[in-house]
């Protein structure tokens, strides 16, 4: 305890460098590394520096270090998609994770000067509540001003491992931004306990987080509905090239085809799973492109036929958005789509993804970009066009989907139709661009959406992580990266609808708002 004391002192005595280095600690307790005990002394330490400024501009910036720090390291999956974009150097993607951080960061540092308000009139417990407040409340800005960028809410180091929920059980009953602000409550106050030199209560307190993270999962239920995910491991490299569109197809196919006397199933293939444009219509050089057929009605009979009769498929697509350009028919947008397919090779009625990715699926400001030499770091000039949100598809024997598509899953509050609840979410994913880092993040993230709903997830990959997690967040199954293979089972049921299903985001800010005010009553009435 005393050697910590002094590092502590120490470090508050370098208050930048010490921002610097909470900030890269706390992103340790993300997936893949999950070092949540080291999370959360660094986030308190981050606190404790705030608290200590001299004045609010020295909180603002030790806000945006921590910040700075802290989404570069989580974020480094995001410099691997440079390596799939050939018009762009590799190591630019080095440059772009710092560069988006230095925007992130600007969350921190408002919650730190929020913080900083008031706090050299408060007692070290209400500075954790107002902490706790402050970053609820910045994270779900972060969500969504500028479109949002949901990724890594402090809140997922209280996800426990595949098996149990952890702490992360509250979610029901929180949402992700208040379990956010309440995981920086318990590591503002665990610093305490550890600055002032009271072993038994730091021992006390970190054998209940323990206790919490690792309780069991209570005992799981079956569902009625049949399925099949499947997992091809197409590369990422290899996705995009026209001369490995059938052997892409033959590999889904062989793992999907019926075992057996099993029935119909609801077979389940990933984001970019299907290598055909499968709806009628568009010019023909567009399906020339795609397949030897060149025939989408052709396409649609072969995955039928893959299937079985009485079979289901829901898959990642491409449908083209076709207009008239100076007298010639041309495609100029797309929609990242999951298309509905039955076994007579009829199409449902689609989803298209509403959340797209920022130079991902779309180019930012493409007429001062462009010239610039800047692009989209997947294949493809076309800018997707956005949908109009969370829907529910009526499946009829198949159940009521709702529909994410890879990257919308991390965006809490967002991810279904209040006003029609599905049975279950699936999640298809494209994570071959997401480096090492990337696709467990990603598998958490949708664990957390299981949770806080009440229903549970299908992922379906290209290359990893897929997973079956029911409606507490366990993971039922799944295939590792860069596997080929198939799940098969039934879908785990929903659970009746949570709180946070009720009220959304709004019970999350209420939370936040009950943290801020709770600390500013508590200083008032130790004043009085």
């Amino acid at each position: 305890m005393n050697r910590i004391g002094r590092i502590g002192d120490w470090l508050l005595a370098r208050p930048r460098l010490a921002a610097l280095l909470c900030g890269a600690l706390s992103a340790t307790g993300f997936p893949p590394l999950h070092l949540w005990p080291v999370a959360l002394l660094a986030m308190g330490g981050f606190i404790a520096l705030v608290r200590h400024a001299p004045d609010r501009k020295s909180a603002f910036v030790r806000g945006w270090l921590f910040g700075l720090a802290h989404f570069t390291l989580a974020n480094n999956w995001i410099a691997t998609a440079f390596t799939y974009q050939a018009e762009m150097p590799a190591w630019l993607g080095w440059l772009a994770v710092p560069l988006l951080s230095l925007y992130l960061a600007l969350y921190p540092a408002l919650a730190a000067l929020l913080v900083r308000l008031p706090a050299r009139d408060m007692g070290p417990g209400a500075v954790a509540c107002l902490a706790g407040g402050a970053w609820a409340l910045t994270e779900w800005l972060r969500s969504w001003v500028f479109t949002g960028y949901a990724w890594d809410p402090f809140g997922l180091v209280f996800l426990g491992p595949f098996d149990r929920p952890g702490l992360a059980a509250l979610l029901p009953w929180l949402g992700t931004y208040a379990l956010s602000g309440l995981a920086v409550v318990v590591a503002a106050l665990l610093l305490v306990l550890l600055r002032e030199r009271r072993p038994a209560a730091f021992a006390l307190a970190t054998g209940l987080l323990a206790a919490g993270m690792y309780w069991p999962a209570p005992a799981r239920e079956e569902g009625t509905l049949r399925f099949t995910l499947v997992q091809p491991d197409i590369r990422q490299e290899d996705l995009d090239n026209p001369a490995k569109f059938e052997e892409q197809f033959a590999r889904l196919a062989r793992l999907s085809l019926p075992r057996g006397a099993e029935g119909p199933r609801l077979v389940l293939w990933p984001e970019s799973g299907v290598p055909d444009y499968l709806r009628d219509g568009y010019p023909q050089r567009y399906y020339d492109q795609m397949t030897a057929a060149g025939n989408p009605g052709y396409a649609r009979w072969r995955i039928g036929r893959t299937i079985g009769e009485g079979s289901l498929l829901l898959t990642g697509a491409v449908d083209l958005e076709i207009e008239d350009v100076d007298g010639r028919e041309r495609a100029t947008g797309a929609y990242n789509a999951i298309t509905p397919v039955m076994a007579d090779g009829t199409l449902g009625e689609r989803y298209a993804k509403a959340h797209l990715v920022p130079f991902g699926e779309y180019l930012p400001l493409r007429s001062w970009l462009s010239p610039l030499g800047l692009t989209r770091l997947v294949a493809g000039t076309l800018d997707f066009i956005p949908g109009p949100g969370p829907r529910t598809l009526d499946l009829g024997r198949w159940g009521r989907a709702g529909a994410q598509i890879c990257y919308e899953i991390v965006f809490s509050g967002q991810v279904v139709d209040r006003g029609d609840r599905p049975d279950y979410i699936f999640n298809p994913s494209n994570d071959g661009w997401f480096g090492a880092w990337g696709p467990p993040q990603h598998l958490a993230q949708a664990r957390m959406r299981a949770i806080e709903e009440g229903l549970p997830v299908l992922r379906a990959t290209t290359t990893g992580i897929s997973a079956v997690i029911d409606a507490r967040g366990v993971v039922r199954d799944h295939l590792g990266m860069r596997v080929a293979g198939r799940l098969d089972g039934r879908v785990p049921p929903a659970q009746p609808p949570t709180p946070f299903a009720l009220f959304g985001n709004w019970l999350a800010m209420a939370w936040a708002l009950a943290l801020i005010a709770g600390s500013l009553v508590v200083t008032r009435w130790r004043a009085g």
